[in-house]
């Protein structure tokens, strides 16, 4: 799942900007790694693509790292290429350039679509091709501006580009396309297939899919299965170096010698199975994973991590106890009594790593995870699970007011269990409080006696009740999901996913009610999910004008049914509901709702 965190980098990269000669940020000493997607070689620099993090660079291969990103305004990095002294990163914003070694970025994105979505880049001469969920495009000015060219390209969703002499290859989420002519116009040479990576040696063309590795020798107008000794067939990465061939996969990473032939595994001290990218430089080769890069130096035989500086564990949560410093983060409760100079685990009795919310009542230190609430009574040293009455969801966000205290349940795949959950002995029991269309909150704060909460989609709710009642209060607020929120002064600041942070007064929303969400629609309706393509979950939203039994469910591309997410009675109304492909592989997916006699099937695809 993507977190807020591009948000909060943005905002950091503003105030820098806009206010130089004033403190700024400091990183604190402690916990290495990261995720990452994607690797670019030019000449001795090593550069790394990562989720949420930007661009780092390496020119000590991979013994250190420096974070390289001004001037980008968003820190998702699918594809990263060099040509000459010319560095192109692909992002989820469309294409940034930087012409010293990433010292600097400026975004590139004239002629591509608003949400480029851009997943893959490759260079022919003085062509650049750019990969997004909307087509290729093409630049002949280093990415000044661009052309769409997509003719024949029948499915858009593209994840992969090569080049091998004159020949352009896309993959898609359906297909390998081939073009003789810079993409003018473009011919299937391979069919219901969903491609992750395309790798050329010689004249050797080899595709991999979610499926295993394909390899043709006569640019693609016939395939062989290659996948001997292939163990898990999820290939995510492809690289080559002389006549060694490298695939990354869901399995860790496999090698063969003799073009696919056979495959053996190489994935000795390696602690992280999934592999995002591979790249070789001379006689090392590095592997890209969710926990940050592998060095190998003997083709794959043994692996080290080289992750000092690339920075690691998502954090979700700070709080502050005493003259202690505690942090929620994906591998559970760090502690610091030094203002952050240095860090303790402090996880016993916590039986999942997960946290995502920390709240102080008293002398109680909570903290919220994905299977629900813990209570420390000595600063973390111990913890004992507090969730009677609690469903078996993600709790997200947790709050304090006198002797109340409120989590913000984000139900996953399950259905009418999320919402906000009120204790008044300090977590031994629980009780769901108030009722709304929107069951997955992410934020709570308290003002005085006011509760806010703020969900996913569905912008800002106020009670002023201690829940029993909710008001929607989001005039001027995007259609956004609120991550986090805050008060200062008289204001509260709401933290979105991709808009940035909102600021409202409280006394405003207090005496004003805003209620046009609750309005009665005129017909029945189901929207596009959104995001779509997602990873690695979406909302879906429909609206009933009448009280109709509901059904939604979910299928995958073989009509086969994933999951019900929803098989009841409904008031008419407008709603939505949030679907978790969390465990479930790439590809294209069905959602189809049945309201008495309407019933309405769309197209979604989950991209890992």
């Amino acid at each position: 799942m993507k977190t807020f965190y591009p948000v909060l980098l943005d905002v950091i990269f503003f105030l820098i900007l806009t206010n130089a000669i004033y403190p700024q940020w400091v990183q604190t000493n402690g916990p290495y790694g990261g995720c990452v997607n994607c690797f670019a070689l030019n000449g001795t620099n090593l550069f790394a693509g990562t989720n949420d993090g930007g661009v780092y660079l390496s020119t000590n291969n991979g013994t250190n790292w420096t974070a390289v990103n001004i001037g980008l305004t968003t820190y998702d990095v699918n594809a990263l290429i060099a040509s000459g002294t010319n560095l192109f990163a692909g992002t989820d914003d469309g294409v940034y350039l930087s012409t010293n070694n990433g010292a600097n970025w400026t975004i590139v994105k004239i002629g591509l679509p608003k949400n480029s979505y851009v997943r893959a880049l490759t260079v022919s001469g003085t062509n650049l091709f750019a990969g997004t969920l909307g087509g290729v495009y093409l630049s002949t000015n280093n990415g000044a501006s661009w052309t769409a060219v997509n003719n024949g390209l029948t499915d858009l969703y593209v994840q992969a580009l090569t080049v091998s002499g004159n020949n352009l290859f896309a993959g898609t989420t359906e297909c390998v396309f081939l073009s003789t002519n810079s993409g003018a116009n473009w011919t299937s040479v391979m069919t219901n297939t969903f491609v992750k990576a395309l790798t050329v040696s010689g004249t050797n063309l080899f595709a991999g899919v979610i499926g295993g590795v394909y390899l043709t020798t006569n640019n693609g107008a016939n395939w062989t299965a290659v996948n001997n000794g292939l163990t898990n067939s999820y290939v995510r990465a492809l690289t080559v170096s002389g006549t060694n061939l490298y695939a990354g996969t869901n399995g860790g990473v496999f090698f063969s010698t003799n073009n696919g032939a056979n495959w053996r595994a190489i994935n000795n001290d390696l602690t992280d199975p999934y592999v995002n990218a591979l790249t070789v430089s001379g006689n090392n080769l590095f592997a890209g994973f969710d926990e940050g890069v592998f060095l190998s130096t003997n083709n794959g035989t043994n692996w080290i991590e080289v992750n000092n500086g690339l920075n690691s564990l998502n954090v979700f949560a700070f709080t502050v106890f005493g003259t202690n410093l505690f942090v929620g983060t994906s591998a559970g409760v760090f502690l610091s009594t030094n203002n952050g100079a240095n860090w303790t685990a402090e996880n016993n009795g916590l039986t999942i790593s997960s946290v995502y919310a920390l709240t102080v009542s008293g002398t109680n230190l909570f903290a919220g995870t994905s299977v629900g609430v813990f209570l420390s009574t000595n600063d973390g040293t111990n913890w004992t699970a507090v969730n009677n009455g609690l469903p078996n969801c993600d709790v997200r966000a947790l709050s304090v007011s006198g002797t109340n205290l409120f989590a913000g349940i984000n139900e996953g795949l399950s259905t009418n269990t999320g919402g906000v959950y009120l204790s008044t002995n300090n977590g031994a029991k629980w009780t769901k409080i108030g009722q709304s269309n929107y069951h997955y909150i992410n934020a709570l704060a308290v003002s005085g006696t006011n509760l806010f909460a703020g969900a996913d989609g569905g912008g800002v709710y106020l009670s002023t009740n201690n829940g029993a009642n909710w008001t929607t209060v989001n005039n001027g607020l995007p259609n956004s999901d609120i991550y986090a929120f805050t008060t200062s002064g008289i204001n509260l600041f709401a933290g979105t996913y991709g808009r940035g942070v909102f600021r409202r007064p409280l006394s405003e929303m207090i005496t004003t009610v805003e209620g046009k969400e609750n309005y009665i629609p005129k017909e029945f309706v189901i929207e596009q999910n959104y995001p779509n393509p997602f990873n690695p979950s979406t909302i879906i939203k429909y609206s009933l004008p009448q009280n109709k039994f509901v059904s939604l469910k979910i299928y995958d591309a073989l009509g086969r049914k994933v999951i019900t997410l929803i098989d009841e009675e409904k008031l008419s109304g407008n709603y939505e509901v949030k679907f978790d492909g969390t465990n479930l592989s790439s590809g294209i997916y069905y959602y189809k709702i049945q309201a008495g006699e309407f019933t309405q099937t769309k197209k979604m695809i989950l991209l890992k």
